[in-house]
């Protein structure tokens, strides 16, 4: 099973939970700052398995993860719209 990691690079703000979670160290943090100043996360996408942690996990939404299965099917995972909503909570 391989994956490919799509990472929005304009919009990460390289926090790197992305790279904590993979467990085939497929993310590292880009040398060249995006336009706002911050150094992205950056996917090496040799390793990667599909397995989807770095999407799930991104505070952002801005990472998706496309896996071919056996089946050639393509899967895309990606985080719900409203994860930042649950991460962060509601507003009193």
């Amino acid at each position: 099973m391989a994956g490919k990691i799509i990472i929005d690079t304009e919009r990460c703000k390289g926090c790197g939970l992305c790279i904590t979670v993979c467990p085939k160290k497929s993310i590292v943090i880009s040398e060249i700052s995006n336009r706002n100043g911050y150094f992205p996360a950056q996917a090496d996408n040799s390793n990667c398995t599909g397995c989807g942690a770095c999407a799930i996990i991104c505070p952002e939404a801005i990472i998706e993860v496309l896996r071919d299965d056996s089946d050639n099917v393509e899967i895309i995972i990606e985080p719900r719209e409203d994860s930042e909503q649950n991460l962060i909570g509601e507003k009193a």
